[in-house]
């Protein structure tokens, strides 16, 4: 038998399985079960009559803070409650509203433009680095579903093209994680080092700017939009950001396994995984991007994903 404050270890053992981010969450975690043990030290379930307190906004916490320390604290609650030691899944629709950008989701005719553009023009001036490097960061951001930063990032001692793999260093949620990556993408890298090495930039990055080290974020965003404005609609008043290319290779996968006829609610934590997030409910954020006629698939259980699906501001 355990008291309520002693599963702090198996949920941060549970998330590290699952190849989740535990050192913010246990930091979290770990301030709730002290609360616990101090003030019901013998109490073996969690009601929310012992959790409202810890609930409560602290002086001097900015309202960022206190979502994160609530968001972190439902997770858990998910965790204990499904090991029958918690009476409820806190709900945190109290938790201040922030709005949240809608992601614009690429056409794949705007992504073939967006690609073949940067190809092209990389071809037209062989003797450009920059140019070679513009015709390929975005599409390695896009096939692996890569965070800007760590696509500009990426160091060549991080490519294995034995093993065909990626290693992703540590990132926002303190994870580092290993990428598989396909056969074409394998070429498309090995093409693009044995260019490179042409320039002789002597620099530790995939992606070496001109003082080699990599490139900014303002410079990726620059590029991108560049090449946006070359390809699309006039019409087309939407903002665009690099990130939303990762964006379109969530829900493009998601479409995938949807129509493949696979659970979903199987595949979020492994979508996690090889996505680098701290949470399913980053990862469940992307079904609200789907068209609605997957939505209404029989691979989607609304009832399971209903607590743990984020809402989404207009």
């Amino acid at each position: 038998m355990k008291y309520c404050w002693e599963y702090t270890d198996d949920y941060l053992e549970y998330r590290s399985s699952l190849g989740l981010d535990i050192r913010n969450p246990g930091y979290y975690i770990k301030d709730f079960s002290r609360y616990l043990r101090n003030t019901y030290p013998n109490e073996i379930i969690i009601t929310k009559e012992m959790v409202f307190p810890w609930c409560i906004t602290r002086s001097n916490e900015k309202s960022y803070s206190f979502k994160t320390r609530m968001s972190n604290l439902r997770q858990f609650t998910i965790f204990v409650y499904s090991l029958g030691v918690c009476e409820f899944i806190l709900d945190t629709s109290f938790t201040p509203k922030t709005e949240r950008y809608v992601p614009y989701i690429f056409t794949d005719q705007e992504l073939s433009d967006l690609f073949n553009i940067a190809i092209r023009i990389s071809i037209q001036d062989p003797k450009s680095y920059k140019k070679l490097v513009i015709s390929i960061i975005y599409r390695l951001i896009f096939y692996c579903g890569l965070r800007p930063n760590e696509g500009r990032e990426i160091m060549i001692s991080d490519i294995n093209l034995n093993n065909q793999t990626i290693f992703i260093r540590k990132n926002k949620t303190h994870k580092e994680r290993i990428l598989p990556i396909s056969d074409d993408i394998s070429e498309m890298i090995k093409d693009y080092m044995r260019k490179a090495s042409l320039f002789e930039m002597n620099s530790p990055y995939l992606f070496s700017s001109p003082k080699f080290d990599c490139y900014k974020s303002t410079w990726l965003r620059t590029e991108f939009l560049k090449l946006w404005e070359e390809v699309k609609d006039p019409s087309n008043t939407a903002r665009v950001r690099v990130y939303d290319l990762r964006h379109r290779f969530a829900t493009t996968l998601m479409m995938k396994f949807i129509d493949e006829g696979k659970d979903l609610n199987n595949i979020l934590p492994y979508m996690s995984s090889y996505m680098g997030h701290s949470s399913f409910e980053e990862t469940a954020y992307y079904i609200h991007l789907l068209p609605d006629r997957l939505k209404n698939s029989k691979a989607i259980d609304w009832e399971k994903m209903e607590s743990i699906i984020p809402e989404v501001s207009q």
